[in-house]
């Protein structure tokens, strides 16, 4: 993983002071949700956050801060988003905590997803609230700040889905004082929070292999990303270095994936003929482990329909893995399913 820095806080003394977070468990709650209803949802969500307390030793209730992020995703557009039902759950396991529900905001990067997908209300109605809850949309350049960034020396340029590559010659890299290198990170997830909640989507992606719990953490997550698309080499090696920022890392507490719909190719781009289901919710504070365990599936998905699985070694697990981001031995995983 050459050709990258990790810049987290350029010119801000915090960034020398961050720790390190514990290394991720070998861990996966699993509970069952049914007929897919609210209430299925909310049994779901409340025995697995009670588990995961119990075993990893750390309550979620609200801190110095008392505030609390959730990082949805919305970027395949409508069909293919954080089911409303789970942000909902959350949202009352929080609320049963001790968070206010003022105090409990959804973050995605597109407002125009965000509103196609219904996080955000039609621009006729005006607003930036789901039900209740503030919704922070990145694109809108009002949560960056010009010193949180990763800085990588590869151009801008390229479409909203990360699908076609702009005029710029592949090989072409930005000078150092360039601000087209720079990546802006997610400042509502850095310093505003006591935690934050990972809630992916899972499809597969024609760069990265997976877009999943790393992804949506990452280059969901920050500004001038997309350009990372365009080549399955710095893709992965971006993913992973962003996720080992000390400060985005540390307060990124959990991730919750339903399986209520999934999709095994033609991603990111939602294609109702290629998705899948099951009435599974997973929790993990290790998202490569997740990331593997959707891979599994996103190949026998494929395999099903007569398309060629995804490479085993996906350098997107591989390097996340040499960062320290957990694991993705899949056969290592101690399963935890509290509801049986």
């Amino acid at each position: 993983m050459t050709g990258f820095a990790a810049v987290p806080a350029a010119g801000n003394a915090a960034s020398a002071e961050a720790s390190t977070p514990p290394a991720p468990s070998n861990r996966v709650w699993e509970a069952d949700l049914g007929d897919l209803g609210a209430d299925a949802y909310r049994r779901a969500v409340a025995a697995l956050l009670a588990s995961f307390e119990e075993r990893q030793e750390r309550r979620l209730v609200p801190g110095e801060k008392g505030r609390v992020g959730l990082k949805v995703y919305a970027d395949s557009g409508p069909g293919l988003a954080t089911p409303a039902a789970l942000i909902h759950a959350v949202v009352a396991a929080l609320q049963e905590r001790g968070f206010r529900r003022e105090n409990i905001f959804l973050i995605g990067l597109h407002s125009g997803r965000l509103r196609a997908s219904g996080f955000l209300p039609p621009l006729s109605e005006g607003g930036s609230d789901f039900q209740g809850l503030r919704v922070k949309a990145l694109d809108s350049g009002h949560f960056y700040d010009a010193d949180w960034y990763y800085d990588s020396p590869l151009p801008s340029r390229i479409d909203a889905l990360g699908m076609t590559v702009g005029d710029r010659d592949s090989g072409t890299q930005l000078a150092a004082d360039s601000d087209e290198r720079k990546s802006f990170l997610p400042l509502p997830l850095l310093l505003d929070v006591d935690f934050w909640i990972n809630l992916p989507v899972y499809t597969d992606h024609p760069v990265l292999g997976i877009n999943g719990a790393l992804v949506n953490a990452t280059l969901w997550n920050a500004s001038n990303t997309l350009r990372f698309f365009r080549s399955p080499a710095t893709a992965p090696a971006a993913v992973a270095e962003m996720a080992a920022i000390p400060e985005l890392r540390g307060g990124w507490v959990v991730n919750l994936v339903s399986l209520e719909r999934y999709q095994f190719i033609g991603g990111p781009y939602f294609n109702s003929l290629y998705t899948r289901g099951e009435p599974k919710l997973w929790l993990s504070d290790n998202p490569v482990l997740l990331d593997a365990l959707m891979q599994e599936r996103i190949n026998a998905g494929r395999t099903a329909a007569g398309f060629r699985p995804l490479r085993e070694d996906l350098r997107l697990l591989d390097y996340a893995r040499q960062l320290g981001l957990g694991n993705a031995s899949v056969e290592r995983i101690e399963w935890i399913r509290p509801l049986n």
